[in-house]
């Protein structure tokens, strides 16, 4: 950090960048903390701890952490199911379960996680987010269940087009997607400022000169919405359910923080993520949000992006916004309160169809169906169960894809001149062609001498050796196999 001070141009690139992040920063802090049924200040606390704390930590250099919008759904299922004073303690486990993997340098098994079952679980997690927050952009209570949101669309449709002022509500949500969707194409100068802000601050600005009763921020106060966990709060964690919650928020928020951690060193030159360092830094992070009853954290693209679009070349860019959230939230707190509920949820609604990888599912579909089937079953899978029930059902299917496709097995059957059959394996022997080596063998004319040459295999599981040598001396036949291990 001192090193940076020394450094003129580094310190008028690193301030710059702070603003942007921290203009980026301040409308998902706080539209995510109200999407996930907490109090909006909790969101600001979240994204200063991962500016102030996490943003001082060693790991990655550039990428930017607070409140994401990947974890809403699962923070707003904890919150209904245990509820808000469980968060924290939810949270701090999660943190110490995260300073865990890193110490014991578990970060770089995050990389062999298919990429399907990634893009299947925010696909999964966007539709969730869309589907939810299109109630709240109208001003009306929504299911708690995937299911229930898109079953209750048609009803939802009904009462925009019937109530006068639930239509307004949603009105102004549906202008705040369309200012974030067409401010790409304003001019460059225009665009200095991030989209998230000018969408918030046009729809707050239009809704207070036209005197419209919308939905609006509740502001409870900094100081006053930080709770932190008591022992009640941890005693309540003893199920099998608040257990499956702690291992969810730990590995999605690693694997959504070294994901975003390796496409951010995609898009700078500086030094590379330590992914061990980086799962302690967001350990870290996270028990102290705990700690504070806030929100968990994890390394956010947009915020990375921006942060290093806008030039930023050291820690100090993001540190420097955490302070400037600091500064909002002890001098302007009061600002948050004219905010529009209905802003707020257009601009989740649109972080969440970005969640979707379109660009990517026809490719995918076309050279990799396999994948393409497996993503899909992950996104549906949280739709249906929820989201810890969903990432692993999408594993799960990667797993068994991945062992299908590898146990290729390849029978030759050939007769010769004086009436043998000569039968040849060669591949991957497993039991999953068991059922196939079986039916090809067992047609095999009876009163024939068979010769079983299994020395073409890579692999002979137990299960294959095992059945393929019994059937063998049942019908008399001569036997090659490969040496045992």
């Amino acid at each position: 950090m001192l090193s940076t001070l020394k450094k003129p141009a580094h310190l008028r690139r690193d301030l710059l960048a702070s603003l942007v992040v921290f203009l980026v920063a301040l409308p998902l802090c706080v539209g995510v903390a109200v999407a996930s049924g907490v109090p909006a200040e909790l969101g600001l606390v979240t994204g200063i701890v991962g500016g102030l704390v996490v943003g001082c930590l060693p790991g990655s250099s550039l990428q930017v952490s607070g409140p994401a919008a990947g974890l809403t759904v699962l923070v707003f299922e904890a919150v209904q199911e245990f509820g808000l004073g469980a968060l924290g303690a939810v949270v701090l486990l999660s943190g110490l379960a995260q300073l865990a993997m890193g110490a014991l340098r578990f970060g770089r098994f995050f990389r062999a996680i298919t990429v399907a079952v990634v893009q299947g679980m925010l696909a999964g997690i966007g539709l969730v987010l869309i589907f939810g927050q299109l109630y709240t952009m109208a001003g009306v209570g929504q299911p708690r269940s995937g299911l229930g949101k898109i079953a209750g669309i048609p009803r939802l449709a009904t009462e925009i087009a019937s109530t006068g002022a639930v239509l307004t509500s949603f009105a102004v949500g549906a202008a705040t997607i369309a200012v974030l969707v067409l401010w790409k194409r304003l001019p460059v100068k225009v665009q200095a400022v991030p989209a998230p802000l000018a969408a918030v601050a046009l729809a707050t600005a239009v809704t207070a000169a036209a005197g419209w009763s919308v939905p609006r921020v509740d502001v409870q106060g900094l100081l006053a919405a930080i709770q932190p966990p008591g022992l009640s709060d941890f005693a309540a964690l003893g199920s099998l359910a608040a257990v499956g919650t702690v291992i969810a928020f730990a590995l999605i928020a690693s694997a959504e923080s070294l994901f975003s951690a390796a496409a951010v060193d995609r898009m700078h030159d500086g030094p590379r993520t330590d992914f061990d360092k980086e799962l302690m830094a967001q350990g870290a992070g996270n028990a102290i949000c705990g700690v504070l009853g806030a929100l968990p954290l994890t390394a956010v693209i947009v915020r990375s992006a921006a942060n290093v679009q806008a030039g930023a070349r050291t820690k100090l860019s993001r540190v420097l916004h955490g302070l400037w959230l600091v500064l909002f939230a002890a001098l302007l707190p009061a600002a948050i309160g004219v905010i529009p509920l209905a802003a707020l949820a257009g601009v989740l609604v649109h972080a969440g169809c970005k969640l979707i990888p379109v660009k990517d599912l026809l490719p995918l579909w076309r050279h990799h169906r396999g994948e393409a089937l497996v993503l899909a079953a992950t996104a549906i899978a949280i739709i249906v169960t929820n989201m810890f029930e969903g990432v692993l059902f999408g594993i799960a299917l990667a797993v068994a894809k991945s062992a299908w496709e590898t146990s290729h097995v390849h029978l030759d059957v050939h007769e010769t001149t004086d009436g043998r059959f000569l039968v040849t394996l060669s591949g991957s022997a497993t039991f999953l062609r068991l059922p196939r080596m079986l039916e090809t063998l067992e047609a095999l004319p009876s009163g024939h001498p068979v010769e079983l040459d299994l020395s073409g295999l890579r692999h002979l599981d137990h299960a294959c050796r095992t059945t393929l040598e019994g059937w063998a001396q049942l019908r008399g036949v001569t036997i090659e196999v490969p040496a045992r291990p």
